[in-house]
């Protein structure tokens, strides 16, 4: 039995319509991607279209939203015992790899910091992040046995930074935050390495 549905040969369409056929689905969802995708999950408009069909706003909240929940999340970690006298490494004590999370809640312009003690070239990696936009941000060290009040190490204004620490002696070194948005932020630190002790210094 013959199929006399098969389409003869000329009616298929060539290579050069299917390679054409291709290049238009891919510029047109290219075109999609930074017209609509972008812009409505992202809040990305390199072309400002987004913001005109106010796809980017619809973006900027869901990122919003999602970060809310992601420094939600962190805020229901159990809080650190701290105190907070200045400290500094005793003489003869030894560091040792260890891990801490602390978190600190800013009103608007209000400052604090958190150290740690270590010993000249001892390292600490570490990372933070605000809940609420840029914050202003001091990474210092000080020695009260050696006589160095300030030691900088870098400073800035961000969202959220991670780096490694060197000690450039031995002493009290961290992180110094201070809040110049209008609303309550929380600055959420975790810290992994050679250091003694870690402190919120009030």
């Amino acid at each position: 039995m013959h199929n006399s549905n098969i389409p003869d040969s000329r009616e298929l369409p060539s290579s050069a319509k299917l390679i054409k056929s291709t290049i238009i689905a891919a510029i047109t969802a290219l075109v999609l991607l930074v017209t609509v995708v972008l812009p409505s999950e992202y809040g990305v408009d390199p072309t400002g279209i987004g913001n005109a069909l106010g796809l980017k706003r619809m973006g900027e909240i869901k990122t919003s939203l999602a970060e809310e929940a992601a420094a939600d999340a962190q805020s229901k970690l159990p809080a650190q015992v701290v105190a907070p006298e200045p400290f500094e490494m005793e003489e003869g004590e030894t560091a040792f790899a260890r891990s801490d999370t602390m978190q600190v809640t800013l009103a608007p312009d209000e400052g604090t910091e958190i150290k740690v003690a270590m010993a000249e070239g001892d390292s600490v990696s570490y990372q933070w992040s605000s809940s609420g936009g840029k914050v202003n941000f001091d990474v210092h060290g000080d020695s009260r046995k050696l006589k160095i009040s300030y030691h900088a190490y870098e400073k800035g204004s961000e969202v959220e930074k991670q780096g490694v620490l060197v000690a450039a002696f031995d002493g009290s070194h961290g992180w110094f935050w201070r809040n110049r948005t209008s609303e309550t932020i929380t600055v959420t630190l975790t810290t992994q390495g050679d250091y003694t002790d870690i402190k919120h210094m009030k």
